[in-house]
């Protein structure tokens, strides 16, 4: 992992897709609790690829029809518990839901979505700093995070944001003028716009 973005290596994949729309897709971690942090900007496919930002991320059991239980009442830490029992890494899993903002089409990016969805396990990877700086130099896809169908649209977007600043070379420019462009598009919803204004100030 980058100490600096905290990304993985570009040619390292952090998952695969194991549900798919066009709208969005779910990613399983190849390794437990290795998921990008939410708003994180991700690709997938090699031929048609297909650009999300991280709306949502869960570990969960890997049969749904078994609950996880509490084990460490006997172990002074958390890294203890997993050392007693090493198969928690086999029966727990890591996924993260992706919200689709745009695809590559005859080498152009397009800031809308694709007309078909990723393939079930296709490679996703966390973008580099270059990529994040491309999709975001414009943000027309803003609207397809806004009604994005997970828990907390404006955490992702404010947390994208925030992400997709720091490749700017003027930061600070970069989220006033996201300011502005969800002024737009909030024109009617005063409340939700402050709310998400307060979050990107420093």
């Amino acid at each position: 992992m980058n100490p600096v973005t905290g990304q993985q290596p570009n040619n390292l994949a952090v998952g695969e897709v194991v549900r798919a729309s066009t709208t969005e897709f779910t990613s399983q971690c190849h390794r437990l609790y290795e998921a990008p942090p939410l708003g994180s900007l991700v690709r997938c496919g090699s031929d048609n690829t297909v650009y999300a930002i991280v709306g949502e991320v869960a570990t969960q059991s890997l049969d749904p029809g078994r609950h996880t239980i509490a084990m460490g009442e006997d172990e002074e830490t958390e890294a203890a518990v997993y050392e007693r029992n090493p198969q928690l890494t086999r029966l727990l899993t890591t996924e993260f839901r992706c919200i689709v903002v745009g695809h590559r089409a005859d080498g152009i990016l397009r800031r809308y979505l694709a007309p078909l969805p990723p393939r079930i396990h296709a490679f996703v990877h966390q973008c580099s700093a270059d990529e994040v700086l491309e999709l975001s130099d414009s943000l027309d896809f803003m609207s397809l995070l806004l009604a994005a169908p997970v828990g907390s649209q404006d955490d992702m977007i404010t947390a994208f944001l925030r992400q997709a600043s720091l490749c700017h070379p003027e930061p600070r420019a970069f989220l006033v003028n996201a300011g502005r462009e969800l002024a737009t598009l909030l024109g009617g919803q005063v409340q939700r716009l402050n709310g998400i204004l307060r979050r990107l100030s420093p």
